[in-house]
């Protein structure tokens, strides 16, 4: 999960850089935790990956060693800066294409 380890960024401990900036990593840890519990529920033999990675994947059989990576994402703090430029036709093209 994202609160494993000693990361640092700029010399500072990641958790305590994304605490600064308004993320509660506890808070997302036991929502992926949550989340996990219901998504292992519905899980098959094809997929490769466990709960909370950046990509799932998912293996294609009839076909040599295929494999879909696929995620999801959010605007985030993009979404600021389209509505204080007015420009919301862009937004969110990045997380289909990533």
């Amino acid at each position: 999960m994202v609160s494993e380890g000693n990361f640092y960024q700029g010399g500072e401990p990641i958790k305590e850089t994304y605490a600064k900036a308004g993320v509660n990593i506890d808070a997302a840890d036991k929502a992926t935790e949550l989340i996990g519990k219901h998504a292992r529920s519905t899980l098959r033999p094809e997929v490769l990956s466990g709960v909370g990675f950046f990509g799932g994947l998912y293996e294609f059989k009839g076909y040599k060693e295929p494999v879909l990576v696929s995620s999801t994402d959010s605007v985030g703090t993009k979404l600021k800066i389209a509505n204080a430029l007015a420009k919301h036709d862009t937004i969110g093209i990045d997380i289909v294409n990533h």
